[in-house]
């Protein structure tokens, strides 16, 4: 059976493009930097996020916690967000990797207050660590887009005190389709930023880490220690040169979808959708009785959702479009009046 997939856009898979690109892909060895495809890769996307050089790494959790290793000395503090993804679905690893204290603070929304961060830098005071980084995420997990003059702020604020800031930019390009700017005017706003290839982009495996040349060198010393040189990378850079030649421009598509998506349950009884929809994620809660029944019923019938209820997310990508998403809300109807 061919599943609807609305779990997340981590869950789609490579283009026949793309499929193609691997199979063909001219390989060498990326450790000794000879992998042509991968050098290529590596340029297009610091051309593209507006940096001196990048690093092709094996996910966007590598190329963060790269980003903490290479920016960070042990037992210094980085300030993020709560709910920022670096600080909840990384397993600690700035805990284990860097020796690093990471101070989380709660905004509005996961939207960044700039004062608040500022007043969470420490003083220097012997009996504390140095605030050495500042991490920021674009789009966020919430479904939401950072505004690029928060963003700004917050960079000539972090500067002011010498701190540099990190982006886990893991759908930066879908932030920079919501904004309808450049994704290199995102990049302006960060010294470095981890970027997927995978999820919205549709590459199997891979992101990217971009910022100096410098940085970039002592990254790639870390990605070696981490176990992250992994040869003939070219098979799966030629993935993501297509990621980012083609899939980012489609991004709007994806929105679109998650638009018509929220239209569509908006007019089912009991259905609220409890946030605007910025990028490619719908948040509904359905007020019905047993919706811990609606996840198993979905899956025989061949849609797949996370949760229990009553609130839900639903995430659109390259192969959900207007006929999936006609299924996907009749079986709701057909599930609410069973």
């Amino acid at each position: 059976m061919k599943y609807i997939d609305l779990r997340s856009d981590t869950v789609s898979h490579p283009t026949p493009a793309m499929r193609e690109a691997m199979y063909t892909a001219e390989v060498g060895d990326d450790v000794y930097r000879d992998d042509p495809t991968t050098n290529r890769l590596e340029e297009l996307a610091a051309e593209m996020l507006g940096k001196e050089a990048a690093l092709f790494v094996t996910s966007g959790t590598m190329g963060n916690q790269l980003a903490l290793m290479t920016h960070t000395r042990k037992g210094d503090e980085a300030i993020v967000s709560a709910n920022a993804h670096i600080f909840t679905h990384e397993v600690g690893a700035a805990a284990v990797l860097s020796s690093l204290n990471m101070k989380p603070l709660t905004f509005k929304d996961d939207i960044y207050d700039p004062d608040q961060i500022e007043k969470a830098i420490w003083s220097g005071d012997i009996h504390e660590p140095p605030t050495t980084l500042i991490c920021l995420e674009n789009a966020l997990a919430n479904g939401r887009v950072v505004p690029l003059e928060n963003m700004k702020k917050i960079y000539d604020m972090a500067h002011s005190h010498g701190i540099p800031v990190h982006l886990d930019g893991a759908r930066v390009f879908n932030a920079a389709a919501a904004l309808g700017v450049d994704v290199k005017e995102i990049g302006a706003c960060v010294d470095s930023v981890s970027c997927c290839l995978s999820k919205g982009l549709c590459a199997p495996i891979g992101a990217v880490l971009c910022g100096s040349r410098e940085f970039i060198e002592r990254a790639r010393k870390f990605r070696k220690m981490l176990g992250g040189g992994m040869r003939q990378t070219g098979v799966l850079a030629a993935a993501g040169i297509i990621a980012l030649t083609d899939m980012t421009k489609r991004l709007p598509e994806d929105h679109a979808h998650a638009k018509l998506l929220a239209e569509k349950l908006a007019q089912l009884d009991g259905v609220t959708i409890t946030q605007n929809v910025e990028i490619n994620m719908v948040f509904a809660r359905l007020d019905w009785p047993k919706t811990e029944e609606l996840k198993p019923w979905l899956y025989e019938r061949g849609v797949v959702i996370n949760g229990a209820g009553p609130d839900f997310r639903f995430v659109t990508h390259y192969w959900i479009g207007e006929e999936e998403i006609d299924k996907f809300v009749g079986l709701l109807k057909e599930f609410k009046e069973r």
